[in-house]
């Protein structure tokens, strides 16, 4: 029995563990995006129909 929940234990350890992998992988892509958004001059984000005000709702989203 106890190899069970040893196996459960486990089980458990890996998906909090997947999960902690993937909310820093969305914080990353947000944070990648923001900071490729803060690079493009006006014209560039109004070219694309964003303005700077745009940027973090933007990456909120991701």
């Amino acid at each position: 029995m106890s190899a069970y929940e040893i196996h459960r234990n486990t089980s458990h350890f890996s998906g909090l563990f997947g999960t902690l992998v993937a909310s820093f992988a969305a914080w990353n892509d947000a944070r990648v995006t923001r900071n490729a958004l803060s690079r493009l001059s006006d014209r560039e984000l109004d070219d694309i129909g964003l303005s700077r005000a745009d940027i973090d709702s933007i990456s909120a989203r991701l």
